[in-house]
């Protein structure tokens, strides 16, 4: 979650993007190496089960066709497949930054807030609740089970 920057570091922003300094901006990786990140990345393992799971955890979203009553109450506008994709891409990434070459459960329920957050949005009543896309998350977590034959 971002939060608005302190004063100071607004000021400092405006000044640095609105100027005209240009700072040198030294590379970090080749190119080479970057698209040779992404596509190790891609190869990283994920199982059928997750793969459906994540669908089902994208779909469970909208509230047209949710199972999930909480998500028909107070989601507006649910995710679209490309927070599915985002899922599966991003817990490819944490796996294998983590010295795994297989996606679980487990990166799922780690990622899924922050793959959702910006893609959800909930609707004025929930709003005015105090409910948050995070909270639906949680919800959507509880109430969608999980494959029983892939890691945790």
């Amino acid at each position: 979650q971002i939060t608005y920057p302190a004063a100071a570091e607004e000021v400092a922003i405006l000044k640095a993007t609105t100027g005209t300094l240009h700072p040198k901006i030294e590379p970090v990786m080749a190119a080479a190496d970057l698209l040779a990140a992404q596509e190790i990345t891609r190869q990283v393992f994920i199982s059928d089960e997750l793969v459906n799971y994540a669908a089902q955890l994208v779909r469970a979203t909208r509230p047209a066709d949710s199972p999930v009553e909480y998500v028909r109450k107070w989601v507006r506008w649910g995710a679209g497949p490309r927070a599915g994709q985002a899922l599966i891409l991003t817990a490819k990434a944490y796996a294998l930054l983590h010295g795994r070459y297989s996606v679980t459960q487990a990166d799922f329920r780690r990622l899924l807030p922050a793959v959702l957050r910006h893609r959800v949005l909930i609707s004025f009543a929930a709003e005015a609740e105090g409910i948050t896309t995070d909270g639906v998350v949680q919800e959507l977590l509880r109430a969608v089970p999980p494959p029983t034959s892939t890691l945790r």
